[in-house]
């Protein structure tokens, strides 16, 4: 008899619960980030680059700045073959 305790809850409630208010905090992170003026301390800028068909994203916290760069079309090559002699 459980009087003064409260109902086992499953671990996938829980995680489930964890889940939902981890997407909440991260996407008002993110609503925050990217409506905050340029000078503030925590901003998000996003930038689409049509040379390469990708974008640039720059997260700014206080002093330390992150950068991120995606592209559709590869700046490298993918193989791992090397060919020497030129054609």
């Amino acid at each position: 008899m459980r009087l003064a305790s409260s109902p086992a809850v499953p671990l996938r409630t829980r995680v489930g619960k964890a889940l939902v208010a981890t997407a909440i905090v991260f996407g008002s992170l993110v609503a925050v980030g990217v409506t905050a003026p340029a000078e503030a301390p925590f901003t998000i800028t996003l930038r689409p680059v049509l040379a390469n068909i990708g974008f640039d994203i720059d997260v700014k916290v206080w002093r330390v700045h992150v950068h991120f760069a995606w592209s559709a079309i590869p700046t490298t090559s993918t193989s791992t073959k090397v060919d020497l002699s030129p054609l």
